[in-house]
């Protein structure tokens, strides 16, 4: 049988309740990417849509960039657009719970359906080459001295890296209150600031910045882990002497209104995307530490996290 006929089949067994809807839930998947291109996000959500693709699970796979406000625009017009549809994703992450918080945009991710935790980044901060600062502590000197002086250059207000760049000022003593965070709503605006001398300092995960920096273009300062990435000769701030250890999570949620079943049949679609040569690939390519998690267990630790997130956003005055 030609592969449209069978899809069509399908489509009208499904229609007609001779199929459980879960099972036509494969066929074409939509992704919401709630960044611009060239972001964390971006390259998370087409990698995991690969992924899909050679398990099997899904016939093809469409995505819709839509930036800005840490992810709640795309966030809300996948509420929106999305309600009931058992094909539809969305990548979010930390960043999302981040800008949340000090936004407090009309949809919250709990209006939609919790599927799985993917993948742990650590952020990188990164100095233009043409700085005449060289070093973390170049940039901890100064800020000390002027922290309104420091232009931080990042993700979206909330994200990890604005939440590192107040806890390293509380770390060394400076006013966290008064750091100069510029929030940038893609990878792509954020590399362009950077290289063009706009901000004074830039953060991101390390697989934003890594061409940028092996090329020369940027100068690589420190990582916020608690030790070395594997096979990257970039120092901690903590080995610089700076307490300040933070991780950037992302996963993917599915659309408000879906069955159990169909939530069921979306878990089990990206389990098995997860382990297909693809996606291993993609985590050694962008140095992602695979983090799955998923369904009741997943949800459970957005709650946490958000908890989490409020507190050190509190302590450092972002809320």
């Amino acid at each position: 049988m030609r592969r449209d006929t069978f899809l069509k089949s399908m489509a009208a067994l499904a229609a007609a309740g001779a199929l459980p809807r879960m099972a036509w839930a494969s066929a074409n998947v939509k992704m919401m990417i709630p960044a611009n291109p060239g972001g964390g996000w971006d390259t998370t959500g087409r990698a995991l849509g690969e992924a899909l693709r050679e398990s099997g699970v899904a016939s093809s796979v469409t995505f819709e960039n839509k930036g800005g406000a840490a992810g709640a625009i795309g966030l809300a017009q996948f509420y929106n657009a999305s309600k009931g549809d058992p094909n539809a994703l969305m990548v979010m992450g930390a960043v999302m719970l981040g800008g949340i918080i000090t936004g407090k945009p009309p949809v919250s991710v709990t209006q939609v359906t919790p599927i799985a935790r993917l993948t742990s980044e650590y952020n990188v901060f990164v100095l233009p080459a043409e700085s005449p600062m060289k070093t973390m502590a170049d940039v901890i000197a100064q800020l000390k001295k002027d922290p309104g002086s420091v232009k931080w250059g990042g993700g979206s207000r909330g994200s990890t890296e604005h939440i590192a760049a107040a806890q390293i000022a509380q770390a060394v003593g400076a006013d966290a209150a008064r750091i100069n965070y510029v929030p940038f709503r893609g990878g792509g605006e954020a590399v362009a600031a950077i290289l063009g001398g706009n901000v004074t300092v830039g953060g991101s995960g390390y697989s934003e910045f890594q061409p940028y920096i092996e090329s020369g273009k940027m100068r690589a300062i420190a990582v916020t882990s608690g030790k070395r990435l594997d096979g990257i000769d970039v120092p901690t701030l903590k080995e610089q002497g700076i307490d300040v250890e933070i991780g950037n999570w992302r996963g993917v949620y599915g659309a408000a209104g879906i069955s159990a079943a169909e939530r069921a049949a979306l878990v089990d679609m990206v389990t098995k995307a997860t382990k297909t040569a693809s996606w291993a690939a993609a985590l050694k390519k962008n140095n992602w530490t695979s983090a799955f998690l998923s369904g009741k267990a997943f949800e459970e630790f957005v709650d946490r996290d958000f908890s989490s997130l409020r507190a050190t956003m509190v302590r450092a005055g972002m809320v």
